[in-house]
């Protein structure tokens, strides 16, 4: 997870950097390479993420499909949990995610999120200390080209100590 937070840091003075972390979300995930989901900016708090208006991300009456709009809030959430905190310690896990779509998207949609080390110490890392596991619940805005409330996620996830994990 070291390399993610490597990589990310270098992404902020470099295009080539932040093209390579694109490339390399796509491949590690290969269920979000059909999307096209394009980081535009990134840090270990915050992300800006474009989906494409293109043809797989389509339903079937041309604007963007649910599901896709429901898997960019989870990649936003996902990468800045992941980057935010230390994977090697936490383990994260979606428990449920809630969408309320507003406005058919016609045009390339974009979402946002961000989150503080005081949010995460707070909510995370001190309820750790005392129980086995935290649900998180994160708001993410999506957006059109137009700037019009496309959809609003609430994505859970549930982080616990992977000392705490059991597999079996």
């Amino acid at each position: 997870m070291h390399k993610l937070n490597w990589l990310i840091a270098k992404t902020q003075n470099s295009s080539f950097y932040l093209w390579l972390l694109n490339l390399l979300a796509a491949r590690l995930v290969p269920f979000n390479r059909p999307h096209s989901f394009a980081i535009r900016h990134i840090t270990n708090q915050s992300i800006h993420v474009e989906l494409p208006y293109k043809k797989t991300n389509l339903n079937h009456i041309k604007g963007i499909h649910a599901c896709a709009l429901a898997t960019l809030c989870e990649y936003c959430t996902g990468i800045v949990l992941l980057a935010a905190t230390d994977a090697t310690l936490y383990r994260i896990i979606l428990k449920n995610i809630q969408i309320t779509y507003h406005y058919q998207a016609k045009t390339s949609v974009q979402a946002k999120f961000e989150l503080t080390d005081e949010w995460i110490n707070t909510h995370i890392v001190t309820p750790l200390k005392s129980s086995d596991a935290v649900f998180s619940e994160f708001k993410v805005e999506v957006y059109d080209k137009e700037n019009n409330s496309v959809c609003t996620g609430l994505i859970n996830w549930q982080i616990k100590l992977w000392k705490n994990v059991k597999t079996k």
